[in-house]
């Protein structure tokens, strides 16, 4: 007799027993918990198999301290991110690019930001501190953009922010765990972002004329309070 689709009845137990036989067939990717392990890629598989660069611009006044320090920048880039590095004399750059061997994507920007932090005038085992720290940046401004000064009045407002003996500016960084340098109108400072604004601002009163005293004082005052604050 003709049997309709209403009356078709599934057998569970039989279903059960088909469905069991077909997953021991197929290979299980994860045996005894084991998970296929990957080999991580490199900066350049992720950058989509190019080759990726950077140049950074010599000033003239850098020149000769570059060739004097060249393997102190040299062996960190090479040597622990895997750059390749090269003296661009013609064309006045440091360039930087990935190879087969860089493994830290962000390798790159981070050799980048450590040959600038030089260039500005960082001393290197201070902007070395780039390479190793991600929360580390560098604020650049110049001096007119907070008054504009000129002759006398630029160099006693410089002075002001150096100190005697760079006392000043010695106090401004211990202060904020900053470091600061002074290029000619320019001021550059390297830190944490919420220290580079402690800083900045303590420059920029000593510019506008403030007491370095009450400067020091004030300063104290928010590190303190950031410092708990964190």
């Amino acid at each position: 007799m003709a049997t309709t689709a209403s009356e078709v009845v599934f057998d569970a137990s039989a279903i059960a027993n088909a469905v069991s036989e077909n997953v021991d067939r197929d290979e299980d990717p994860m045996v005894d918990g084991e998970i296929a392990a990957f080999e991580p890629l490199s900066a350049m598989q992720m950058a989509g198999g190019k080759i990726q660069t950077r140049a950074v611009v010599i000033p003239p006044h850098r020149f000769s301290p570059l060739k004097t320090h060249w393997m102190e920048l040299y062996t960190p880039i090479v040597e622990h991110l895997r750059l390749q590095i090269r003296l661009n004399l013609k064309r006045k750059v440091v360039q930087v690019r990935t190879s087969e061997h860089t493994e830290d994507s962000g390798a790159i920007q981070k050799a980048a930001d450590f040959l600038r932090a030089f260039m500005l005038g960082f001393e290197i085992r201070d902007a070395i501190a780039l390479l190793r720290l991600d929360d580390l940046y560098i604020d650049s401004f110049e001096i007119k953009d907070v008054k504009n000064l000129q002759g006398e009045h630029l160099s006693r407002a410089i002075g002001r922010v150096a100190g005697q003996g760079g006392k000043t500016k010695f106090t401004i960084e211990n202060a904020t765990k900053t470091r600061i340098v002074l290029a000619d109108t320019f001021i550059h400072i390297l830190g944490s972002f919420s220290n580079i604004k402690i800083a900045r601002s303590a420059i920029v009163r000593l510019l506008r004329g403030s007491p370095p005293g009450k400067v020091y004082s004030q300063m104290r005052a928010v590190a303190s309070r950031a410092k708990d604050r964190f």
